[in-house]
């Protein structure tokens, strides 16, 4: 037990599998994906958006394959890219064979949809051969007819069902390095599909709010969704689904990570909504600086706090502070201290500068402990 339980997450037991280089999983760190949504064909726009994913963190990039032409384009794809690419199947068999042979680390595929036995072995064949995994994705706006005609609707009882019953068609064709997930829009719904689907099998769970809208609300759904499950231990890898650019996708899975400090990237600023006590502009400085250190991916802390009501306070919790003074005189803080004051200059470059100072000085003892 740590010094401050109530912080403590205790994450939920699974076997573990794997995407490509990605651990899901097991002990593995939560990872992150995201999905392109350029056509597939247009192997330029597809690899700009994937390794503009990846440079923002991305763990697993997922890609549509709906045709022929598609999964041709993956293999040039693959090529061009780090991350794991999970080609998203539908239906059709020999896409998830076509897409295997290309170099898809994952195919998500749900083999009670794709046809005959034959058809499913050939698939698992196909994964086995070319090192692919699998996701069983169950969604709740397309579950089968004689489930919805048996529940009426669907409910969390359904979902778990469905997945089991697709994970049973892979488990007697002696496969079993897949995932699952149970996803639906409604937040209600998927949170407690996850946790009847988590109770009842050690498989690891890919979680996600399907279709949870635009940038603003879609954040706010999967936050409390995924949140839930997240601090229930719930959940190896996981995808925040936005109408929006995947980049922001990934950020927003971060940030929930960051949260609940169960993974740490870049930059990590905590600062004040602002008000009438504050000595400089927070909001301006605030939203300046996450540009200035979106580069920084090493972890740390930095609390922008608009005066010495909390400020000092929080300084001592981060690794660099800043807490605005009266007469445009600031007070800067290092681990924990204060440090130095800031008068008449540019804030957001005098702290950009420390920050920078300070991810090279982590990187260095990385370094050093490691030879």
């Amino acid at each position: 037990m740590s010094v401050r339980p109530y912080r403590d997450i205790q994450r939920r037991k699974s076997r573990q599998i794997r995407v490509g280089n990605i651990l899901v999983g097991g002990d593995a760190p939560i990872s992150v994906q995201t999905m392109t949504n350029t056509l597939t064909p247009d192997v330029k726009a597809t690899v700009a958006q994937i390794q503009a994913a990846e440079a923002a963190g991305a763990d697993i990039v997922r890609v549509s394959c709906p045709d022929e032409e598609s999964t041709a384009a993956l293999k040039e794809i693959v090529r061009q890219v780090n991350v794991p690419i999970v080609a998203d199947i539908h239906f059709h068999y020999k896409r998830g064979i076509e897409a295997a042979k290309a170099g898809a680390a994952c195919l998500r595929i749900n083999p009670g949809n794709i046809g005959s036995a034959e058809r499913v072995r050939e698939v698992v064949k196909a994964a086995k051969d070319y090192g692919c995994s699998m996701r069983i994705g169950v969604n709740a706006g397309s579950l089968e007819r004689e489930l919805l005609e048996r529940y009426g609707e669907p409910c969390p009882e359904a979902m778990v069902e469905s997945g089991l019953n697709h994970a049973k068609i892979l488990e007697d064709h002696d496969f079993f390095e897949f995932k699952i997930s149970v996803k639906a829009s409604d937040v209600f719904l998927a949170v407690a599909a996850y946790q009847g689907l988590a109770d009842a099998c050690d498989y690891p769970l890919h979680i996600g709010i399907t279709e949870a809208g635009g940038l603003r609300i879609g954040t706010v759904k999967s936050a409390i969704g995924l949140g839930s499950l997240l601090w229930a231990g719930i959940g190896d890898t996981l995808r925040v689904s936005l109408s929006a650019d995947p980049v922001e996708e990934v950020k927003v899975g971060f940030d929930l990570l960051k949260s609940l400090n169960l993974r740490h990237r870049g930059v990590n600023i905590i600062s004040c909504p602002s008000c009438a006590r504050q000595n400089f502009d927070v909001i301006k400085t605030v939203e300046a600086l996450e540009k200035r250190v979106a580069h920084i991916t090493t972890p740390m802390s930095v609390s922008i706090i608009g005066c010495v009501v909390n400020g000092p306070g929080e300084a001592r919790e981060t690794d660099i502070g800043f807490t605005g003074g009266g007469n445009n005189t600031h007070m800067v803080y290092l681990a924990g201290n204060q440090h130095h004051r800031l008068k008449d200059q540019d804030i957001v470059e005098h702290m950009a500068e420390l920050i920078e100072q300070k991810a090279a000085e982590i990187e260095a003892a990385k370094k050093a402990a490691a030879e």
